[in-house]
């Protein structure tokens, strides 16, 4: 079996199973209350910055997961991609992480390529993506039994129908799927090209209170079409596909609400006049 790089450890997050769980320990120890929603948590979104920005957020979501029912498959919808992009998929192998590794789902990856068209990854053959490989070690450490299917979708209706039929057939084939969709929100300042409030705290509370806000709303409201619409717009989620996807999939799997967990920027770690929003949500039902 074909074994994927973890080729963000080292950089973005710690590069051995000691350095990651101590400070995934530390992340858990400083975790925020998990929702309210009393019901049906099955999936979320997260961001996926370097550990040191967002990691906390990340973690708390997938933590707050573990209090339900354990999963057969954590589907991962990721890939910074525009509206013209392919679909992207790995179909078996794994996926290194320092603290082991995470096998492929691979019956349900052939029925969505069966379906659908894809660029299909290999363990050897890929691009690599941060979106969904930070999460890894999350999982890993919460679900260490769990398969994956990591899933790249563009920006554009089509992803909202592949998010549906991962659901559909996951519920054929009985097999008990939590979903995850990696996004940061508005990326700000001249690192980005994106200046429209010029810099400073007035540029911050922009970025807060009014463009993520709106993308926020638009999750929290399951409104798959307005994400991908939003994010065209307002560049306020760098992988709208991956939500919107994502988003569709819980809704079909029997969500009816989000709950914000947990909303900042890296600013707040690390002032700059480039800076980046990110959120932690769940779902589930009342």
């Amino acid at each position: 079996m074909g074994i994927r790089r973890a080729d963000f450890a080292g950089s973005w997050y710690p590069g051995t199973e000691s350095e990651c769980r101590k400070v995934i320990d530390a992340f858990s120890e400083a975790s925020v209350t998990c929702s309210s929603l009393k019901q049906g948590l099955s999936g979320g979104i997260v961001p996926h910055a370097g550990w040191y920005y967002s990691g906390q957020i990340a973690f708390n979501v997938i933590k707050c997961l573990r209090d339900g029912v354990l999963p057969d498959v954590f589907v991962l919808f990721g890939r910074h991609l525009h509206p013209g992009s392919a679909n992207y998929i790995m179909k078996d192998g794994a996926w290194n992480t320092p603290l082991g590794d995470l096998e492929i789902e691979t019956g349900l990856a052939e029925r969505l390529i069966s379906e659908f068209k894809f660029t299909v990854e290999s363990s050897s053959r890929y691009e690599q993506d941060n979106t969904i490989e930070l999460q890894l070690p999350f999982i890993k450490y919460l679900f260490p039994d769990v398969k994956i299917l990591p899933v790249g979708v563009p920006p554009k209706a089509a992803s909202i129908r592949i998010g549906e039929r991962i659901a559909e057939l996951a519920e054929e084939a009985g097999k008990k799927i939590f979903v995850i969709g990696s996004t940061d929100l508005t990326h700000y300042g001249y690192n980005y090209g994106n200046t429209p409030k010029g810099t400073g705290i007035k540029a911050v509370e922009w970025v807060k209170n009014v463009n993520d806000k709106r993308m926020i709303d638009l999750i929290l409201d399951m409104n798959p079409e307005g994400i991908i619409s939003e994010s065209l717009a307002s560049s306020n989620a760098c992988c709208s596909g991956a939500v919107a996807a994502a988003v569709a999939a819980l809704k079909r799997m029997g969500a009816l609400k989000g709950e914000k967990l947990i909303y900042r920027t890296s600013y707040d770690i690390r002032p700059d006049d480039s800076f980046v929003g990110y959120a932690g949500i769940v779902f589930g039902k009342e």
